[in-house]
């Protein structure tokens, strides 16, 4: 299987570099969603999902190891499916298009592994994040009810985006 080549210059910080994420990352990883997020995930949880061969994640990085990942993607694919398990931009790199190349690169990669359609779950009051995947081509598939507990009952909006249109990104 062969995956999408990572480049320089997809986002409009022509200064960031994407580049596959690997176990020894997770501690750095989960800094950024921990700042994000009412619950991140631990660094034992990151380097478990990144040492998981259905797992792929791909960090963006300044190529200044003192500023930290500007952003991340996890997903995985299996049977045909792939699912984004986490994203998070930094805050300082915000609406510098970091977040889409992460998205479309996870699209790409799940193609290239066969995968038909990518699903992910989106807090129902996450408007960026309900505003980018929308622009990614995802489409409300479902809701869950309440299914974030951050003591509002925060609704969970599933999202599915098919992926025939990138059928010529397979190998």
């Amino acid at each position: 299987m062969t995956e999408p080549t990572l480049a320089p210059g997809t986002c409009d910080e022509t200064d960031i570099v994407l580049r596959p994420a690997t176990p020894s990352d997770a501690a750095s990883i989960a800094d950024l969603p921990a700042s994000r997020f009412d619950r991140g995930w631990s660094v034992a949880e990151f380097q478990a999902l990144l040492a998981d061969p259905v797992v792929f994640a791909v960090l963006a990085e300044t190529g200044k190891p003192a500023d930290g990942p500007a952003g991340f993607i996890a997903a995985r694919s299996a049977a045909g499916e792939a699912e984004i398990l986490t994203l998070a931009v930094s805050a300082r790199h915000e609406r510098a298009g970091i977040g889409l190349a992460l998205v479309e690169y996870a699209c790409r990669t799940a193609t290239s592994r066969s995968a038909g359609s990518v699903f992910l779950e989106v807090a129902a009051a996450n408007r960026p994040a309900l505003a980018l995947y929308r622009r990614c081509g995802f489409l409300e598939a479902a809701r869950r009810p309440q299914y974030y507990g951050n003591g509002e009952g925060a609704d969970a909006i599933v999202m599915r985006r098919d992926l025939s249109q990138l059928v010529d990104a397979r190998p």
